[in-house]
Parts: C-alpha cells; structure tokens; sequence
C-alpha cells in the first residue's frame, strides 16, 4: 500500500486529539480530521473517507459505539476502526466489537504501539490477540445476546470451516490451529478467509463474536477435537 495512510482521530479531550495527530504525523500518516462528539465523528468519515478511525467511547452528543455502528452500516467499504479505552476488557470495547470495530487500544499506548496498531488494522488485521478477545467476549457475550449485532447464519459454512470457526473462537493462532487440525497453514489461511467472506466479516474479532453470538461455541465449553 503505497498511497499515505489516512487517519481519523475522535475523542473529546484535545490534548488527546493533539498528542495522537503529532505521533501519527511524525510517521508519515496523514491524519485528516479530527472529531470531538460521535456526531462530528461520522461527518468527518462521510466527508475524509479515511483508511482508519481511532473512536473514544465516552463522548457526548453521540458515543463511539453509536458512531461506530453507523459508520459500519453506511458504507461497504467503511474504514476500521479502533476503539480508544482507559479500561482495559471494558464492556463497551465488547460492544464495539459487536458493532464492527476492528480492535481496541488503551489510551495510555506508547507511540510505537499506535503507529504500528494503525498500520495493522490498516492492512486488514484484527488489533485483538485471539486469545483476549476470547476472554473479552466470554465475560459479556451470554449478557449481550439479546442486543447482539453480528447474528449470521453458519448454515454457508463446511464442517470444516465451523471447526476451523470455533477453534479460531477458541484463540488458536493459524499456526496452532494448523497444528491441531493437521493441515497446512495455507489451508488454514484459506479456511479462514472463506469464513470471513461467508459470513461477510471484516477480521477475526468479529469471526470470534459470531461465534459465541451464534452459540458455536459457548463461554466455558471445551474446544473441539481436531482431525
């Protein structure tokens, strides 16, 4: 990807907004606007259309879970977004998630750990390690159910794919689950981005709340066998 990266920076603190558009600058990413309530914020994707968004949650007017969901549903080719947080495993980064958001940083991240979360998620990644995202949505997915945002219908998958699906839930990398169902990791990889375009899913983050949501896999359940 050679054309600059673009950035859109949403939080109510300024000195936040600043702090974040210097690091960001400093790398040679472009940040294009900044935002400080929910509303401002989806104006300003409509207006930039960015590559990212970096979204607080608490903000007034409108949060960021609200603008992150109407910015998920106005656009196919919406950008990511990552959701800005003091608390770690909050249960609104979960209902981020629910709603699109690609992943979640802290607010106290050091400047490598920006620039580099937003070049990843850029590239298409997940700003989740599997495994805290299991953990994540294991503490609130049975409690959310009822309000969930992603139901798809797993019927359009393989056998193979709901194992390679609930073993994904599970936190296994592509190299474990290769592993664990004696395949290579080129299948794997091909598995994987067949699930994600089935259930038309942006990353592995929102494959994992699907999973949980669908009842696939269930919080506390064993994961299944391979073979």
């Amino acid at each position: 990807m050679s054309e600059p990266l673009r950035v859109v920076i949403a939080d109510d603190q300024a000195l936040v907004r600043t702090g974040f558009r210097m690091i960001l600058n400093a790398d040679g990413i472009d940040v294009v606007a900044e935002a400080a309530n929910g509303v401002e914020a989806v104006a300003a994707v409509r207006r930039t259309t960015p590559d990212v968004v970096l979204m607080d949650v608490r903000m007034p007017e409108m949060d960021g879970l609200e603008a992150t969901r109407r910015i998920m549903t106005a656009d196919a080719a919406a950008p990511r977004v990552v959701i800005l947080t003091t608390f770690d495993l909050d249960r609104y980064v979960y209902a981020a998630l629910s709603a699109g958001a690609s992943g979640f940083l802290l607010k106290d991240v050091s400047p490598e750990q920006l620039v580099a979360a937003v070049r990843l998620v850029r590239s298409g990644d997940a700003l989740l390690a599997p495994a805290i995202t299991r953990r994540l949505i294991e503490r609130y997915a049975a409690r959310d159910a009822g309000s969930a945002a992603l139901h798809r219908d797993l019927s359009t998958l393989t056998p193979r794919e709901l194992e390679v699906l609930a073993l994904l839930a599970r936190g296994l990398s592509n190299a474990e689950l290769a592993e664990r169902l004696f395949l290579s990791d080129a299948t794997v990889k091909t598995h994987v981005a067949r699930i994600l375009q089935k259930l038309r899913l942006r990353d592995r983050a929102q494959a994992i709340v699907v999973a949980y949501e669908t009842g696939l896999v269930t919080p506390g359940s064993s994961p299944p066998a391979g073979g």
